[in-house]
């Protein structure tokens, strides 16, 4: 049997847009993401987070699923544009008090709640002043993380402030697969940067707080030993792990990242001590894991959340894949966690997200195949001295998957999305078992 330290955290994670529906309710204003959703053509089948899985009603049903399972924590997020529909200025109280309903409910079932400040929902009156390219959203998240903290932190022990930059700055300011739905490579470096700044300004303004971040990381490999595919992987790793490693970690940026990007942008926006808020100490830090990647050089360009790397290709490992077309291989999650326990100085670590997309109804012994070999890596990695403290599965239940739409599964949950029944899957009677084993 493989066994986990007793303290260890077992939890379960969700976002705000991606299953609280109630877009229009108590106040909230539109994010970039209902502005996505509502442009024709960007999500799969005209799809929105309108009324997802209504978990802003349902919020007592979930939470004694997560009771039944045994969670020991619960991720969620905050949805900014429901605290400060503006952006900015005073917040809406029917807003924090659904947070502080949600938290107590939690609390009384003896489940940690861990709140996270950004996952992706920008107040679109921001994005209307230039969102995460500009300066100034990273002074606003700083007030908005402030007046949560201050709402909550009496009761919240755990605190993340964003959750994988990565996907908000490229994936929504280079390629425009997600909101806003930018394609302004320049704009997503800069969008970068000023994410980074927000978490460090939100750090500052939260000083009793315990408080982390969360980075969607993976391991890189060369498609093989020729230095073009050599060079693409550092490329690739620079991009997608160490841009924002280095700066919250080491204070800086690396120095190869920023010659890659010389062609694109200069790194002007940089502020005087901009690294050192950003690098400002952290209590954890989330590790998000889903893929590995296999990369080789390219002759061609193409569009990219690769900026300054186009001409790279991301080839097919031979690896089995989950129906969202991810390749399955938990040694990367391994790879991965001994890499930051090696380069990295000493942070606590815990995996924030790890999950897999299956074309399941209740029966998916897929995601339980995929779940048991990612935790046996976290074992692993636990048996190798790696300072990993927590484990949260993706999902806890079946929701809007973003540009996907409504046709990928994450969770151990199903949700009828016409009846909103819930229906706890094998998986989440799977992962119950490993909660209360302590293991596997």
């Amino acid at each position: 049997m493989t066994t986990f330290e007793p303290g260890f955290l077992w939890g379960a994670a969700t976002s705000s847009y991606q299953i609280e529906g109630a877009v229009a309710e108590d106040g909230r204003l539109p994010s970039i993401w209902d502005t996505f959703c509502a442009t024709p053509g960007k999500v799969d089948n005209g799809d929105s987070g309108a009324v997802a899985a209504d978990h802003y009603h349902r919020y007592p049903e979930d939470v004694a699923i997560m009771r039944e399972l045994g969670l020991g924590a619960y991720r969620f997020s905050v949805a900014w544009p429901r605290v400060q529909p503006l952006g900015s200025g005073a917040a809406d109280q029917r807003g924090l008090d659904f947070y502080r309903r949600l938290v107590d409910t939690l609390l009384d079932n003896d489940i940690q709640p861990w709140p996270t400040l950004y996952h992706w929902d920008l107040p679109q009156p921001l994005e209307d002043a230039g969102g995460w390219p500009e300066r100034d959203t990273a002074l606003r998240f700083a007030e908005y993380a402030q007046i949560v903290h201050e709402a909550l932190g009496d009761r919240v022990a755990h605190w993340t402030t964003l959750n994988e930059p990565w996907c908000s700055a490229f994936l929504g300011y280079a390629t425009g697969r997600h909101a806003p739905g930018r394609q302004e490579p320049a704009a997503s470096i800069r969008a970068a940067h000023h994410l980074l700044l927000g978490h460090g300004l939100a750090v500052q303004a939260m000083p009793d707080a315990r408080v982390g971040i969360t980075l969607n990381l993976s391991h890189v490999t060369a498609g093989s030993n020729a230095d073009g595919d050599v060079d693409a992987a550092r490329r690739i790793d620079g991009m997608q792990n160490r841009i924002f490693l280095d700066p919250l970690l080491l204070a800086e940026y690396p120095a190869d990242v920023v010659r890659d990007l010389e062609p694109v942008t200069g790194f002007g926006f940089v502020q005087e001590d901009d690294l050192k808020t950003i690098a400002a100490p952290i209590d954890f830090l989330g590790v998000n894991y889903y893929s590995p990647m296999l990369v080789g050089h390219g002759t061609e360009t193409r569009p990219s959340a690769y900026v300054g790397s186009e001409h790279v290709r991301h080839l097919d490992g031979g690896r089995a894949r989950t129906s969202i077309g991810w390749e399955i291989d938990p040694r990367g999650l391994l790879d991965l966690l001994l890499r930051l326990d090696r380069e990295y100085p000493d942070v606590p670590l815990y995996v924030t997200e790890n999950g897999a997309a299956f074309d399941d109804e209740v029966h998916d012994a897929g995601r339980v195949a995929y779940l048991d070999g990612h935790v046996r890596a976290c074992a692993d990695a636990v048996s190798r001295g790696v300072a990993l403290k927590g484990y949260f599965a993706w999902s806890l239940l079946d929701n809007f998957e973003w540009s996907f739409g409504y046709a990928q599964r994450f969770g151990l949950v199903h949700v009828d999305y016409d009846t909103q029944r819930r229906t706890p899957k094998d998986s989440a009677r799977w992962y119950a078992g490993v909660i209360r084993r302590g293991g596997l």
